[in-house]
């Protein structure tokens, strides 16, 4: 007798289906209505949403030849000034885009410098006995890639510094040797108690996929010295994991909360993980060796999936809430995804920015 729950499951809405119209002007409309929504909704915390939404933000205008927005600059500058408790991991999010920003607002970099500190002297930023930063004590998560790792890189390269960029490489392969399923390459949300969860829970993989590129690039830059082995490596676990996705990828791009479409939750799409994906994807292009073609064109189906979620008032819908690491995969088909999340319009405007990237290079569609 089977334990399975798969009601919610079969109660999940249709997909709908891929946007047909990934043109510079369409994606640049889309873009600016998540933006808007964005600041309407409001960015109260310095916290991992927040920093998701700014540095997508960020990348939305480098992607379209603007000028860092004025409203990121403005909310760095009065949190700033209001005082930055960092506590958890999760705060560190927010300095990606206070060290990119620093480039033109030097008053900004010694925000980003004490984050760094955090990370590498604060009691609460707790190891994993392979070294990786841990979400909790006893717990590994992929979250952590991301929210962590993306500082680090542009804390390096900002600094001139290699090390930081070091530790960045260093937590990303500790978390693969962690997470990543030695059988597919997907990576598992989190470990507990120094077990793995097989849990592949599709932001977890959006987290990693993204964290990695963004290692890659600052490779790629060579503004400051990258070990060519862990350079190597985070492209090998890379590859790995995009292929696994796109191997797995529905027809309308977006996949299920958890990607290996478990039973209890195969249907229940993830819209913000369809769009990390998808904007890891094509941006892996670029920086992968001999990058498989299955993984650009899997990239253009997610952001098309993806985007077609974004309604009139510039909101990414079907966004899944926050989600604690689960330990059986029941747990993940019955999270809440009815209300705007910042994680979820930051994502999709990482992949509106990719897509905009792509369509403006030689041989993208305009």
């Amino acid at each position: 007798m089977s334990s399975a729950d798969p009601t919610s499951a079969r109660q999940a809405a249709p997909p709908l289906p891929p946007l047909p119209d990934l043109s510079v002007p369409r994606l640049i409309d889309i873009g600016e209505r998540l933006v808007w929504r964005t600041w309407s909704a409001g960015l109260p915390e310095w916290f991992w949403g927040e920093g998701v939404c700014l540095l997508g933000m960020l990348r939305f205008a480098r992607a379209r030849g603007a000028a860092v927005p004025a409203e990121v600059v403005d909310w760095l500058r009065r949190h700033r000034d209001t005082g930055i408790e960092v506590t958890h991991v999760n705060n560190l999010a927010p300095g990606a885009a206070a060290v990119l920003v620093a480039a033109d607002h030097a008053d900004l970099a010694e925000s980003a410098v004490a984050l760094g500190r955090w990370f590498r002297e604060s009691p609460a930023a707790t190891r994993a006995p392979n070294g990786a930063l841990e979400h909790w004590p006893g717990g590994v998560w992929a979250d952590t890639t991301f929210m962590a790792g993306v500082f680090l890189g542009h804390l390096g390269e900002h600094l001139a510094d290699p090390e930081p960029v070091r530790w960045f490489g260093e937590q990303l392969l500790a978390h693969a040797e962690i997470l990543q399923d030695p059988a597919t390459g997907l990576f598992a949300h989190g470990s507990h108690r120094g077990e793995t969860i097989p849990c592949f829970w599709g932001r977890g993989n959006a987290w990693c996929a993204l964290a990695a590129v963004e290692f890659l690039e600052v490779a790629a830059r060579e503004r400051v010295p990258v070990d060519p082995a862990q350079r190597a490596a985070v492209a090998a676990v890379l590859t790995r994991q995009l292929r696994a996705l796109a191997a797995r990828q529905p027809e309308h791009g977006v996949w299920s909360v958890l990607v290996d479409e478990q039973p209890e939750n195969a249907g229940i799409l993830e819209t913000s993980a369809a769009a990390g994906i998808g904007a890891a994807m094509l941006r892996a292009t670029a920086v992968l060796p001999e990058c498989p073609p299955e993984i650009g064109t899997a990239g253009r189906r997610a952001v098309a999936g993806a985007l077609a979620y974004v309604d009139a008032g510039g909101t990414l819908t079907r966004v899944s809430a926050g989600t604690v690491l689960q330990l059986i995969p029941f747990g993940y088909s019955v999270i809440r995804d009815d209300r705007q999340q910042p994680w979820g319009q930051g994502l999709a405007l990482h992949a509106v920015a990719a897509a905009l990237t792509a369509a403006q290079s030689p041989g993208g569609s305009r």
